[in-house]
C-alpha cells in the first residue's frame, strides 16, 4: 500500500454538504478496495487564479489516503465522472503527514498576516504619488502655445 494526498475541487454552487458527500463516496470506493483515509480536510470555498470550467471560485477538500494503485484508479475514474468535482490532483507521498495541513493552519492563526497601515506593498518609494512623470511640463507647454 501506498501513501497518497489528494486534492478536489467542487463546484461553487454546490452546499458544503453535498461535498461531504463527494468525500464519502471517495472513502467508500477507498475502503472497497481495502485502503483507509487517514484525514479529511474542507478547506472552504477559495477564489481560484484562473476560471476552471468557467468557474471562478471551488469548494478544496484534501485527503490524506493510503491505498494500493487499483483502488487509486478507480477512486480517480468515479471524481472524473463526477460532473460536481472540477478537477482532481493525486500525489504520491513518502509517508502521511501528522497534524493539519499548511491551509488549516493558516486558517486557524488567521487568513493574512498583518500588513501595517501602507497595505501588502510596503514603501514604494518615489514612484508613489504624482505618476505623471513630465506630462505636467507637456501640458504647461501646449497651454503656452
Amino acid at each position: 500500500m501506498a501513501f497518497y494526498e489528494c486534492v478536489y475541487m467542487a463546484r461553487p454552487d454546490v452546499s458544503p454538504t453535498q461535498v461531504e458527500a463527494i468525500t464519502e463516496q471517495i472513502t467508500t470506493i477507498v475502503t472497497e478496495f481495502g485502503g483507509s483515509v487517514h484525514s479529511s480536510e474542507y478547506w472552504g470555498l477559495k477564489s481560484l487564479a484562473y476560471r476552471v470550467k468557467k468557474n471562478r471560485k471551488a469548494h478544496y477538500v484534501l485527503l490524506n489516503i493510503d491505498m494500493n494503485n487499483e483502488g487509486k484508479a478507480e477512486m480517480e475514474r468515479n471524481m472524473s465522472l463526477n460532473e460536481d468535482v472540477l478537477r482532481v490532483m493525486t500525489l504520491r507521498i513518502e509517508e502521511m503527514p501528522e497534524g493539519p495541513s499548511i491551509q488549516m493552519r493558516a486558517k486557524a492563526r488567521g487568513d493574512r498576516p498583518d500588513r501595517g497601515e501602507r497595505g501588502d506593498r510596503g514603501d514604494r518609494g518615489d514612484r508613489g504619488g504624482d505618476r505623471g512623470g513630465d506630462r505636467g511640463e507637456r501640458r504647461e507647454r501646449r497651454d503656452a502655445e
